[in-house]
């Protein structure tokens, strides 16, 4: 009995929720395991890694609701993580700057960051992930057209 085209994408797209919500709440305790929650993580790894960054920007990098964008930064930067600059240029533009502790914080976790998304993912061979990877990549680009 051949499975139908319908009932194909209905079992990958289960398949794939599942597979998305299981790596998603591993990665979530990872990064809470560091006393953040994954916003503010998402935040500090974007200036970790991209530095000093527009406040008006960082939503759509780090996929979070502009409105989001201002509460995430002042706690971070009451946590000492993260300073706010203003631009000399344009004084309608602020920027958040990661200071000293933070960049010790993301120095010291994001290693470890890095070695619980290798563990999280052992679960494929380096070759299967680099063909999943393709695979997903071309399933949200014709998303994104459908």
């Amino acid at each position: 009995m051949s499975t139908s085209k319908e009932e194909r994408a209905l079992k990958l797209f289960i398949v794939l929720t599942r597979s998305m919500q299981a790596v998603k709440k591993k990665v979530e305790e990872d990064i809470r395991s560091h006393g953040l929650n994954t916003t503010e993580f998402a935040v500090l790894e974007l200036i970790f890694h991209k530095g000093q960054q527009p406040i008006q920007r960082i939503g759509e990098k780090v996929l979070i609701a502009s409105s989001s964008i201002t509460y995430v930064v002042d706690k971070l930067v009451k946590k000492g993580y993260l300073t706010r600059e203003t631009c000399s240029k344009d004084r309608r533009v602020s920027y958040a700057v990661l200071t000293e502790d933070g960049k010790a914080l993301m120095d010291q976790i994001f290693p470890m960051h890095e070695q619980a998304i290798r563990r999280i993912t052992a679960g494929l061979t380096e070759e299967e992930k680099d063909q999943a990877t393709e695979l997903l990549k071309k399933l949200g680009h014709h998303a994104t057209k459908a």
